[in-house]
């Protein structure tokens, strides 16, 4: 019963936020902290109950770990219809941890319109919560939707204003113009596949557990399956529709691309692995092959195109789109190596990126700059900052004993099984990738120094969140059994 919770509470805290600057301008981010924190706790107990049911494989697709249900418009077939399986429950922990993580990145850079800021955090973190808590397909779409809109306020008024604010605008401009086509294709992929349902059993609903049994012809599933396609690679992004990512990560807030790169991104994997592969299998094994090819020239481009860039971001963001070519191909071949390898690298990934854009904000705040040329020599002049950097630009591209390694290598293993010459040319494409990830370090840790800075440490809030990160991933790289297991359970059917 208190599945609704973890969608109520962020929501119900967004409003106390908003209210609260009217009696002190810090009270919204402590409520937005503690609102999380009551999330985080009920997350826990979803743990506990889910270790008490000692559930194994195999296990069915139609049995969630917690159910809850409540008619809504029945008369359309719409149910507040919410369900946790491993699956999702890792969607939901990464949630929490990067909702707490972005309000403690927030702390002390956030210093006007606290409460419409923490507001439109909550918001975000709540429509999140309930995309990955949906069964419904209706209500997975209305999340979908409605988590665009904090985020484009995030980017306009909180975003980076270095040269004027119409760049803000012309991003978020581009964000919600991308996105929503994202939601028009997979409005109408819903909707045809509702009306297919009823046109065989008579029955309107939007329940996942029978639209998934739905029988159609074979050119139907393709065009459903290109539906949902197209909807989440938009949003991944995938080649050719990536050209909003780079300037939103340009000029979003820290909490912002925090969020987006932890989260949003990973929405759009979520909805590939829970949606795409189970409800269209038999056009599955030919429509891979498309995917694939997408999968492999998003990885090549975004690596060429990251070596053309000066603004540090820009790189980071073309690293993470060459990393999502490789996490659509792993889930493209189709087996249960790959899909867990995928989950391992979501999880991975999303702590990887985030820790370089944290470090990327502590250098701006220092350096005043975030282009590549201006930097240099400061190995030995800003005390952790370098060292960190190192340390997860080069776990981004799969340093042993990390989660990234592990997440990578599962990947390969599944898409060997595929194809061996897929696999050489996808390690091929990765290799070069990592190139530009050494050049990196080199033009900014090392050399002579550009620009005249005060030598100062990274900042307290974001040394610990650091460490923490450094731990975590360090964790998923010698102990992946627990997130392996989990993930298996949702996994096993697919």
């Amino acid at each position: 019963m208190f599945l609704p919770l973890l969608i109520v509470v962020p929501f119900f805290g967004a409003f106390l936020c908003w209210q609260s600057e009217r009696f002190n301008y810090k009270l919204p981010r402590w409520i937005a902290l503690i609102t999380m924190g009551i999330v985080l706790s009920y997350i826990l107990k979803i743990w506990c109950y889910k270790f008490n049911l000692g559930i194994q494989p195999p296990f069915q697709l139609d049995n969630w770990l917690i159910e809850f249900f409540i008619r809504w418009i029945p008369k359309l077939g719409i149910d507040i219809h919410l369900g946790v399986d491993g699956l999702s429950i890792l969607m939901l922990s990464l949630t929490v941890f990067f909702g707490i993580v972005s309000i403690l990145c927030s702390w002390n850079h956030i210093n006007r319109y606290q409460g419409l800021f923490y507001f439109n955090l909550m918001w975000l973190l709540g429509a999140i919560i309930g995309l990955f808590l949906s069964i419904d397909l209706f209500l997975f779409l209305f999340f979908w939707e409605i988590m665009i809109i904090p985020m484009y306020f995030l980017i306009i008024l909180w975003g980076y204003k270095a040269f004027d604010s119409q760049k803000n605008i012309d991003s978020a401009n581009k964000f919600f113009i991308y996105s929503q086509l994202s939601g028009l294709l997979l409005l109408i992929g819903i909707l045809t596949l509702v009306f297919t349902h009823y046109c065989v059993t008579h029955e309107w609903t939007f329940n996942y557990n029978l639209l998934i049994k739905t029988p159609m012809s074979q050119e139907l599933e393709y065009f459903l399956m290109f539906c949902f396609f197209l909807a989440f690679i938009i949003k991944i992004p995938v080649i050719p529709f990536h050209t909003w990512l780079p300037e939103v990560h340009s000029y979003s807030p820290i909490s912002g691309v925090l969020d987006l790169s932890g989260l949003l991104l990973k929405t759009a994997i979520y909805g590939l692995l829970r949606f795409s592969l189970p409800f269209f299998p038999h056009v599955l094994s030919s429509f891979s092959k498309f995917a694939i090819c997408i999968g492999l020239i998003s990885m090549f481009y975004s690596a060429w195109m990251a070596f053309s860039q000066n603004n540090i971001k820009k790189v980071v963001a073309y690293s993470s789109i060459s990393n999502m070519g490789l996490m659509l191909i792993a889930i493209y071949v189709n087996n249960i190596i790959s899909f867990q390898g995928v989950m391992i690298q979501i999880l991975s990934h999303s702590i990887s990126i985030a820790a370089l854009f944290i470090l990327i904000h502590q250098l701006y705040i220092i350096l005043f700059t975030r282009n590549i040329k201006k930097m240099g020599g400061l190995w030995s002049n800003i005390g952790w900052i370098p060292a960190f950097f190192l340390f997860f630009i080069i776990s981004n591209i799969g340093l042993p004993g990390t989660g990234n390694f592990v997440g990578e290598l599962m990947m390969f293993i599944g898409i060997f099984n595929y194809s061996p010459i897929l696999s050489f040319v996808s390690l091929f494409i990765l290799i070069f990738s990592s190139v530009y990830s050494l050049y990196v370090i080199k033009k900014i840790c090392f050399g002579k120094t550009k620009t005249c800075y005060e030598i100062k440490n990274i900042q307290c809030i974001e040394f610990v969140i650091l460490i923490i990160f450094t731990l975590i991933l360090i964790s998923i790289g010698f102990f992946p059994t627990f997130i392996l297991d989990t993930a298996y359970i949702a996994m096993y059917n697919f």
